[in-house]
């Protein structure tokens, strides 16, 4: 079996130019790098910003597990089965982070016959918006220190100091740390802390930013510390929006590539969902809508995550509508929900495929929450049963959501018209009316209840005195209108990595809060996440080379 990696090098890609003629794109509107991938200007956008919007579908997924769910695969794959279908169709999706590339879960390009190429370049350096995302973080950390060491003007409190430096790699040992060591001209000593890049406020504001002047506004409001008298700091107060703004000049337009059947792909941002919001960028979703009558964009990790702040962030900030939503699942990670080992998951079991299957349930009921119609699609494997398929079919059909296996990690395109043709008869047939689950002057801490309660299915939540604390100061300061960004683990709709199925019953704990005012929403910490990931005993960069020829072995 061929891996992914050598799936994608044996392909025949086109010129980036041609892929995007195919959408209403000259090449006088993109800027190249190298022969299969560009950004695409400013100028394209003043010219086609009042054409006609297609048909906005959400690819999303019930909570991962070890035997894989192929979230991002089945986005290609269905953006491959619409041109199949002669349909004018472009996928949206986030760009990868170093992080898991070189750490454990692997790249974001999909997987088998339905990826995006060049997915070499895609999972590394790519057109280096992670990198200039990075510098501009960092250039905001290096001017509030040295604003600090010069003389304080704006009489910062070092102890209150919030904004955290960035880098774009999975490394635990610098989660907490010392900066200002050794002599007086080394700056003030204080503590310090690292995120990786994807959990960086910047990443949040190039995400949800219409255009360059939204842009330096957002950056102008982030809050990077207090003063002695308890008032927020902002970078604005800083002086160094201006040169934040250069370094993302590039960064804030919208990448374009291909698929292997030359789908027209547009990756910009990626956020990850378990920390931060999980969505490709504002900028690319309008984009898109704009060149196709269907667009395909997905959010990460499961829908309690993704989706959910797709809706609750995304689509409240930017006016955004879902017409339709697809979520991915495996019969093998329903029946790992059910209590099967990973080692044993390839034999038919249909009491813990049932017993298992209440996550997928759940995340049905979650998304008809929001009032958009809902195509359950599984990601088939060579070892799902005739009966165990006819169960999950008939359990999605009983919830009034259409159904359709999904091939395309076998066959591309070809596979994924069975879920294309649902997904189109489910847009003919089936309105959307979509609503976020709560209003914007909604108290704080009843939206994370609201969450909470609603979508993961606690039965109540538990602040730390911290955090409540925190929660009434924001409010003073006039947050209180701004949604929640929920920091969660993926693995589990609970707080709890270790409870799969649908726990209920129990208490959601929110141990910090703080605000990304530039962003535009409330960070809520819940449980143990990290913001900062660690990589694994044996992390996937042991596998990974490059031989005398350049070509890189061992991604996936």
């Amino acid at each position: 079996m061929k891996t992914d990696i050598e799936i994608a090098r044996e392909a025949t890609m086109l010129p980036i130019t041609e892929v995007a003629k195919k959408i209403g794109i000259p090449a006088d509107d993109l800027e190249l790098y190298g022969k299969y991938k560009a950004k695409i200007s400013d100028e394209w956008w003043e010219k086609n910003k009042n054409n006609k919007i297609g048909k906005l579908i959400l690819v999303t997924a019930i909570n991962p597990t070890p035997a894989g769910e192929g979230k991002t695969t089945t986005s290609v794959g269905l953006s491959q089965a619409f041109g199949k279908l002669n349909k004018r169709a472009v996928a949206a999706l986030r760009e990868p982070s170093l992080g898991p590339c070189f750490g454990i879960k692997g790249g974001a390009a999909g997987g088998g016959y339905a990826q995006v190429v060049p997915m070499d370049d895609l999972n590394l350096h790519f057109t280096g918006d992670f990198h200039a995302i990075t510098s501009a973080n960092n250039l905001l950390a290096a001017i509030l220190d040295n604003h600090i060491y010069q003389g304080n003007d704006l009489n910062i409190n070092p102890k209150t100091v919030t904004w955290k430096r960035c880098m774009d790699m999975n490394d635990r040992a610098l989660r907490n740390l010392i900066v200002g060591l050794g002599a007086k001209t080394d700056g003030v000593a204080r503590e310090d802390h690292f995120v990786i890049t994807v959990a960086s406020e910047i990443m949040a504001v190039l995400c949800l930013a219409e255009d360059m002047e939204d842009l330096k506004n957002r950056l102008s409001r982030i809050i990077v510390a207090y003063d002695y008298s308890g008032a927020p700091v902002t970078a604005g107060q800083l002086k160094c929006v201006g040169s934040m703004a250069a370094l993302l000049k590039d960064a804030i337009k919208p990448n374009i590539i291909q698929t292997l059947e030359h789908t027209p792909v547009l990756i910009h941002g990626g956020p990850f969902a378990n920390i931060a919001h999980g969505c490709n960028s504002v900028r690319a979703t309008r984009y898109a809508l704009k060149m196709a009558d269907y667009v395909i964009t997905e959010a990460g990790f499961g829908a309690d995550l993704g989706a959910e702040k797709f809706f609750d962030i995304k689509c409240r900030m930017a006016g955004l509508k879902p017409d339709c939503v697809v979520l991915v699942a495996t019969i093998r990670a329903l029946k790992y929900n059910g209590g099967v080992p990973k080692a044993e998951l390839s034999a038919e079991n249909l009491d813990a495929l049932k017993k298992g299957i209440v996550n997928l349930e759940k995340h049905i009921e979650n998304l008809q929450q929001y009032g958009v119609p809902v195509v359950v699609t599984l990601n088939a494997f060579s070892s799902d049963t005739e009966a165990e398929t006819a169960f999950v079919k008939k359990f999605c059909e009983d919830r009034n959501c259409e159904f359709a296996l999904s091939e395309v990690w076998e066959k591309g395109g070809e596979g994924g018209i069975a879920l294309a043709d649902k997904v189109l008869k489910t847009l003919d047939e089936k309105e959307s009316h979509f609503a976020p689950i709560y209003p914007d002057e909604m108290p704080l801490k009843d939206k994370i209840n609201a969450v909470a309660t609603k979508i993961y299915g606690a039965k109540d939540v538990s602040f730390s005195t911290e955090a409540s604390k925190t929660l009434d100061k924001l409010t003073e300061l006039g947050f209180g209108n701004l949604p929640v960004c929920m920091a969660k683990t993926q693995y589990s709709l609970s707080d709890d990595p270790k409870l799969l199925g649908r726990p209920e019953g129990y208490t959601l704990n929110v141990r910090d809060v703080y605000v990304s005012a530039g962003a535009g929403f409330v960070v809520v910490l819940t449980g143990q996440i990290m913001t900062m990931p660690g990589l694994s005993k044996n992390p996937a960069a042991y596998s990974i080379d490059v031989d005398n020829n350049g070509n890189i072995t061992g991604l996936f």
